[in-house]
């Protein structure tokens, strides 16, 4: 195993419950690399106090590194390369957002003069604990999470049921941490091999497909540049959903919100999935872009379960199934008056086709003014001027004519351009290859 960013202690929450509050994950000090912004986020510039994060550049070695002889960046066909996908120095010790901004994705390229061979490298000797990522409870789906959940709540009195006059106050304005190393899930601070430690042998191949594409061939297919949905794990991505607004009745919390195009959550109070389909449902078994809520209350906590989820992609990040599903927990941060500063987000992910145990997200999100205050809301229509042409985004002006192939958008949409571009001649596997991770 790598070694790890150096420990340091978590005050965490005291966990007394069988279901929520176990103590945060770890936060580590600094990302894997590369990136040439360090640990700067936001527009598409660099404050000089911030320096870059690369072990090497230009297609130099870091000292006491050993490279491969082939590598993501060198490869003709990275599924014959399978064996060596647990190695880092395949990746180049690049994170998976390392690899990601390699050609520029956020305005600041590391590629290199003769791309895509002279790609910078990430740290070898970082990496990001595989246990802060999995679900630190013993539930093996959302079913049995909520449940657990449910009649713990039961044992104590409630679901607590709120009027308006007494309902929690979370009617605000939120802004999401995008630090970098605020979240696993952020891609910056892991190794690829751990990412993929936590896939399936199917997912764990269209996880490097996605990174080959990104890293050799400069052909990222996201789908937001094409309008195309942005998919449900886009809320917990780095750069979207970052000003998400609450607002609330007892029968229903809505949580509004911004990417490429608009995220609503609506979790329904006291309401109870339909469990005659493949996943729960609540309208009708036909899965949802972003999937139906239902919730409860456990006095001020709002506990959540969603199903009934398109399976889809969140770019720089693993793809997930139609068979996901979330148990997810909104609590209260308040400041020494006991006002509302914010809220804690802690999800637990369940995905059997895409996951080999569920894995753990925790947000926190700060208030940052009340409803009315500030600029109202902006409700995005994306107006398509991007399109695949030969296999890599681009945009067009009015009045271009051009041939298009209308693509399968429940079918690797993503995929599709990526195999009738750039795969042909590649020995795509037809059956799992025996092959796994410690």
């Amino acid at each position: 195993m790598l070694p790890l960013f150096t420990a340091f202690a978590l005050d965490g929450w005291a966990q007394s419950s069988v279901g929520r509050g176990a103590p945060d994950p770890y936060e580590p000090p600094t990302i894997v690399g590369p990136d040439a912004r360090g640990l700067f986020v936001g527009p598409d510039n660099k404050p000089d106090r911030y320096f870059p994060i690369v072990a090497a550049e230009n297609g130099n070695v870091p000292a006491g590194v050993q490279p491969l002889s082939v590598d993501i960046f060198t490869s003709k066909d990275f599924y014959r390369d399978r064996e060596l996908w647990s190695d880092p120095r395949y990746f180049r010790c690049n994170s998976p957002q390392g690899i990601e901004a390699q050609w520029g994705a956020l305005g600041f390229p590391t590629i290199g003069d003769n791309p895509p061979a002279s790609a910078a490298w990430g740290y070898c000797d970082r990496d990001y604990p595989r246990a802060e990522i999995v679900s630190p409870y013993p539930f093996k789906t959302a079913k049995a999470h909520y449940t657990a959940l449910l009649e713990e709540t039961k044992g104590k009195g409630g679901p607590t049921l709120y009027t308006q006059a007494t309902l929690p106050d979370w009617n605000s304005v939120y802004e999401r941490n995008r630090a970098k190393t605020a979240s696993w899930y952020h891609g910056a601070t892991l190794q690829v091999p751990t990412y993929l430690t936590l896939l399936t042998e199917e997912y764990q191949t269209r996880f490097v497909q996605q990174m080959y594409h990104y890293a050799a061939t400069n052909a990222p297919q996201w789908p937001g540049s094409y309008c195309q949905p942005e998919g449900f794990m886009r809320r917990f991505a780095q750069y979207a959903t970052t000003t998400p607004r609450v607002m609330m009745t007892p029968k229903l919390v809505q949580i509004l919100n911004t990417g490429v195009t608009n995220f609503m959550t609506h979790i329904t109070i006291g309401r109870e999935f339909v469990e005659d389909g493949a996943v729960p449902y609540l309208g009708s078994a036909v899965a949802r872009w972003y999937g139906e809520t239902i919730g409860f209350w456990d006095q001020d906590a709002l506990i959540t379960w969603t199903s009934n989820i398109q399976g889809w992609i969140a770019h720089g990040a693993h793809e997930h199934s139609n068979a996901l599903q979330t148990i997810e927990i909104y609590t209260p941060r308040k400041n020494e008056a006991g006002e509302l500063i914010g809220l804690r987000h802690e999800a637990v992910l369940y995905d059997p086709e895409a996951f080999v145990e569920p894995v753990r997200i925790v947000q926190y999100w700060d208030k940052t003014g009340d409803l009315d205050e500030g600029d109202p809301y902006v409700y995005l229509e994306c107006i398509q001027t991007i399109y695949p042409i030969d296999g890599r985004p681009t945009p067009l002006s009015p009045g271009t004519v051009f041939e298009y192939t209308m693509p399968d958008v429940y079918g690797r949409p993503w995929a599709q351009i990526w195999e009738r571009y750039y795969e042909q001649g590649m020995q795509k596997p037809e059956e799992p290859p025996i092959f796994g991770f410690d």
